[in-house]
């Protein structure tokens, strides 16, 4: 049907320039989040482009530059789970790597892969990606198998692999564990077991094992051998190795959890025989939890900074991370209920 009215106007980046009072190409780099923009003239662009309501046509741009201004992030889950059942450990990963990514002017491509007939590791080279980030449990062998080959490339990045033969984005796993058994030995424990799988694949836990073993050293304790009981889940590794480190007879006043998850599962158990935390026993974990907040007592952990965690991950597979740059996330003490009090002198 014909019509009178005249044909909207599409507003061009020429104008925004002009009313900026800067040139066309730095519109489009101050839009798109080239980091060699100043904060100043980004905003004097932003400002511009809304009075003139332009809008980048993001296809356009794409198509233009070569690059798709997305991240692909695989969550490997356990065969058999599904989203709902991931560690919530991963979950902030996810969030914070989705939320540097967007910082960056990149979207992100989430995938969940748990059973063979999921994998997928092409998302670069069929360009729907210009970078990938791996995450999730290191228990799935056929997966990350599957993703092995291109582990070390600078276009991926990875946390919880299982392998040590390229660089991973981690917590600082030592220092975290320092920290860890210092609190305990700051309200008095001074036999302190570990609880955790120190496997080959493990090695986050197997550093946080090292650790605790190196502190115990410095004050002259002893620091007896790691305790752990295979199960399918975390929580479940917790109950049956506090049982069995209980079974065994030795003697301890405090426990040194390689993970929150697993720490659930020492309280549930501890408190199941009868064992007061934190009046007998002193329990501390390690991945910063939110539901440790709420378990019984309130779990004592060390918490990666998740901000920054995300921040790596999403620099080292878009290539923004220098080589020599070191990828271990900054940790903290966070306090709640599962240890005394520190004591005096």
């Amino acid at each position: 049907m014909p019509t009178d009215e005249p044909a909207k106007h599409r507003v061009t980046s020429f104008e925004v320039a002009e009313r900026a009072g800067v040139n066309q190409s730095t519109v489009s780099r101050a839009l798109s989040g080239d980091p060699s923009i100043t904060d100043q003239t980004r905003a004097r662009v932003q400002e511009a482009a809304n009075a003139l309501g332009y809008r980048v046509d993001a296809r356009a741009a794409r198509l233009r530059s070569g690059k798709t201004r997305t991240i692909a992030i695989i969550v490997v889950a356990r065969p058999g789970m599904d989203a709902t059942e991931i560690n919530p450990f991963h979950y902030n990963l996810l969030g914070s790597t989705c939320a540097a990514a967007s910082e960056m002017g990149y979207q992100a491509l989430v995938s969940f892969q748990s059973e063979p007939e999921h994998f997928d590791r092409h998302f670069i080279e069929t360009r729907q990606a210009d970078g990938m980030v791996l995450l999730g449990t290191s228990t799935n062998d056929a997966a990350w198998d599957y993703h092995h080959p291109i582990l070390s490339r600078s276009d991926v990045a990875s946390w919880g692999s299982p392998f040590t033969d390229h660089d991973r984005v981690d917590a600082d796993n030592c220092a975290g564990a320092r920290i860890a058994v210092e609190r305990l030995l700051a309200s008095g424990h001074r036999q302190i077991a570990f609880i955790g799988d120190t496997a080959e694949t493990q090695k986050q836990f197997r550093e946080r094992y090292e650790s605790y073993v190196e502190v115990m050293r410095e004050h002259g304790l002893e620091a007896g051998p790691p305790v752990w009981k295979p199960a399918a889940m975390r929580a479940e590794q917790g109950r049956k190795s506090a049982a069995a480190l209980i079974t065994s007879r030795r003697d301890f006043d405090g426990i040194f959890c390689s993970c929150d998850a697993m720490a659930f599962g020492v309280l549930e158990t501890l408190q199941e025989r009868g064992i007061a935390v934190p009046g007998d026993v002193g329990v501390i974990g390690f991945d910063g939890l939110g539901s440790g907040a709420h378990s019984n007592p309130p779990l004592t952990t060390v918490e990666p900074d998740f901000r920054k965690a995300g921040v790596m991950l999403a620099r080292k597979a878009l290539g923004k991370q220098k080589a020599d740059d070191a990828c271990r996330v900054p940790v903290r003490l966070v306090e709640r209920g599962s240890v005394r009090k520190p004591t005096e002198g």
